[in-house]
């Protein structure tokens, strides 16, 4: 058996384990003590992105921060029929499970870019569970496809790309991962220095596995594809649980979207503010957004 990455420098007195839910493996860091609390990490990150917040978070709550699958350290299955392994529907389906073996039937949610996504559905299709969801940087997805202008797809021309057909945009970005990974996330930081390197290393690691690389573009397929049928099933439904939206006041969601009335389309409680950095705040403003956080959860 592979020994499990443990990183007690970056997250003191978390521990690590792998949970085996809906047939996949996936890598789960915890640590605090109190009311539950899950952490749902974007594309192209993984549990370390939350590293500025998570110890200050498990003071007050037991802090779960896990690997979407597909991602960091958890399993990589096959995308599937229509890539519905990769649905939003799925991937919610796995972190209700984490939280019902680690004993925790509702608790609280914060997702970041693709973990807001999976938040979304999770929200949706089991809100027994969800006691408060906290979004990190987007608009719906539909709202999103459906508004697409030219400066959208400039700025996020990846939700364009990695969708192409297998394997196409794995074999252009295998021809050097770490440029691709790291423009991505540089194009987006609007705070230089601001992702600790031993982050990054650990970021560069898991996308040098092109198991990883087409999981990810597999999940954006799902997002343009079976997500947007889900979506529209649900056209007429909408979140029980209070949200509270951030995003950065220097980004692009922001920048191009009433990022609360967005929400408020697909919501019944919504709160929303902005913060002074670019897409990932619990990596450029953890301070700030510590602050948000407490005065929500």
């Amino acid at each position: 058996m592979t020994k499990i990455r443990e990183f007690p420098e970056l997250l003191p007195g978390f521990r690590w384990q792998d949970i085996a839910v809906n047939g996949v493996r996936i890598r789960t860091a915890t640590g605090g003590d109190g009311p539950p609390l899950l952490l749902l990490h974007g594309h192209p990150q993984m549990h370390l992105t939350w590293h500025r917040i998570a110890p200050a978070l498990a003071k007050h709550f037991t802090v779960v921060a896990t690997d979407l699958r597909g991602y960091g350290d958890s399993a990589r299955p096959e995308g599937g029929p229509d890539h519905v392994n990769y649905s939003k529907r799925a991937m919610a389906a796995d972190q209700v499970g984490v939280m019902k073996a680690l004993g925790f039937g509702r608790f609280r949610v914060i997702g970041h870019d693709r973990g807001g996504r999976v938040a979304h559905r999770m929200a949706l299709d089991a809100p027994q569970v969800v006691e408060k969801l906290v979004l990190i940087d987007i608009a719906p997805t539909a709202t999103m496809y459906v508004r697409t202008d030219m400066e959208f797809a400039r700025r996020y021309f990846w939700w364009f790309f990695l969708i192409q057909p297998y394997p196409l945009p794995e074999k252009l970005i295998g021809g050097d991962p770490d440029f691709f990974l790291e423009n991505h996330i540089a194009g987006q930081i609007r705070i230089p220095g601001s992702v600790d390197p031993r982050v990054m290393a650990e970021y560069r690691r898991c996308y040098a596995d092109p198991a990883m690389r087409h999981a990810a573009c597999e999940d954006y397929r799902a997002a343009a594809g079976i997500d947007l049928l889900h979506d529209t099933a649900d056209a007429d439904r909408r979140i029980e649980a209070p949200l509270l939206a951030l995003w950065g006041a220097r980004g692009t969601v922001g920048a191009l979207y009433d990022v609360v009335e967005t929400w408020r389309e697909k919501a019944k409680d919504v709160q929303g503010y902005a913060i002074d950095c670019g897409h990932s705040p619990q990596e450029e403003a953890p301070e700030e957004l510590l602050r948000r956080l407490d005065s929500f959860l």
